[in-house]
């Protein structure tokens, strides 16, 4: 009895941690180059994305204008995600931002060539 307790639990085990390597490899990244220009469009983008159905996170660097996405390939993919982030107002790599939300941000999140006012050195 001894003996099958030891088995079933090195079974259980096994098939644990084939379900948990599983879980691991259904995740994947992708790196975005958007259109951000301050701490608002960071919270704006990331923001958008953890409502965005398959996106596990996110992380903006607003130095390098990148987001960083880890997300499950069968839930969700690269150019729904650009598109997501278009819709916010953004660029998304090569895909523009909508132009209705865009139009919405505040000044200080638009390309600076689209500025009403000066806001360098301004940073929210």
């Amino acid at each position: 009895m001894k003996r099958f307790a030891k088995i079933t639990i090195a079974v259980l085990a096994v098939v644990l941690s084939g379900s948990l390597s599983a879980q691991e490899s259904g995740k994947a990244g992708v790196d975005i180059k958007v259109s951000s220009q301050c701490s608002m469009c960071k919270e704006t983008i990331e923001r958008t994305l953890a409502f965005e159905k398959g996106v596990l996170s996110s992380s903006l660097d607003l130095e390098t204008h990148t987001v960083k996405v880890v997300y499950r390939p069968g839930r969700t993919s690269p150019d729904k995600i650009r598109k997501a982030i278009s819709k916010a107002g953004y660029d998304a790599d090569e895909l523009a931002a909508d132009h209705k939300a865009y139009k919405k941000l505040p000044d200080c999140c638009k390309k600076p060539e689209d500025r009403e006012f000066d806001h360098s050195g301004h940073d929210h």
